[in-house]
């Protein structure tokens, strides 16, 4: 087994720090007891972090941004699915123009988006409500759902089809009992990515949302106009713990590598 040398070592403790460092003084200077943004900070105070609760906008933002999140990711990996399939099993016509149609997003600037969405969305009497977040949502996250569905459907192996259908195994039974169970890890890799695309997402969703439909992300972007308080950094800081402590409970619970690469050898 080879080695990475040192210099391949150190590359990679650059990365990582590069990666880590700016999470990391958001944290820090979340515990700061000063009024305004201090780094480094002389002594840590909870101070902001009891903030958050006079802001319950915040919290209400937080729990709306993970409800779009799950549901448009959801949908998305729904839509994915049968267009993966085709997509990777078939030659039709149109094949390359439809994967092109749904990776578009892609490359479309969101702020394009976002205007386009809008003035779609009022025309149609469904601007600024729930239900219009998570249609512009669905569209902006499909192509990360599509992309990593396709890579396991193009990496099925249609044999263990063939030999269910030989055993007399119907087409749902084949759908929910040999396709689906194969194809998770791309589904759950794909939803975990939409979702995370989807929970960050700001840029189109200024456009989108209204005052009574701020996602988290909005909150904090309208918060730091005005405002120049350490309390945005305490609610990140919050948000980084969440994620955190749902990925160790995952991984604790089913495992992470199972989730998302696959069940290994010595499980087979």
């Amino acid at each position: 087994m080879s080695r990475n040398g040192w210099l391949a070592l150190t590359y990679h403790a650059l990365f990582v720090t590069f990666m880590v460092a700016p999470i990391a003084v958001v944290i820090v200077v979340a515990f700061t007891p000063e009024g305004y943004l201090s780094f480094p900070t002389e002594r840590l105070s909870l101070r902001w972090f009891y903030a958050i609760a006079e802001y319950p906008e915040f919290i209400t933002a937080f729990w709306r941004s993970v409800w779009l999140g799950a549901v448009s990711s959801a949908i998305a990996v729904g839509f994915s699915v049968p267009a993966a399939l085709a997509i990777a099993r078939y030659q039709f016509a149109g094949r390359e123009a439809l994967t092109a149609l749904l990776m578009s997003p892609l490359m479309i600037p969101h702020v394009v988006l976002g205007i386009a969405f809008l003035r779609f969305f009022t025309q149609i009497g469904i601007g600024g409500t729930f239900v219009g977040l998570v249609l512009a949502h669905i569209v902006i996250v499909l192509p990360f759902a599509l992309r990593l569905t396709l890579a396991s459907a193009i990496g099925f192996d249609r044999s263990i089809e063939q030999a269910a259908v030989s055993l007399g195994a119907t087409e749902t039974t084949l759908v929910r009992r040999i396709t689906l169970p194969l194809i998770l890890p791309g589904l759950a890799s794909g939803w975990a990515l939409a979702f995370i695309n989807s929970f960050d997402e700001v840029t189109m969703t200024v456009f989108v949302a209204a005052p009574g439909t701020e996602t988290l992300p909005v909150r904090m972007f309208l918060y730091i106009q005005d405002n120049i308080d350490p309390l945005v950094t305490s609610v990140s800081a919050c948000v980084v713990a969440f994620t955190v402590v749902a990925l160790v409970a995952l991984d604790w619970i089913y495992g992470l590598e199972r989730l998302l690469v696959g069940r290994g050898k010595e499980e087979r």
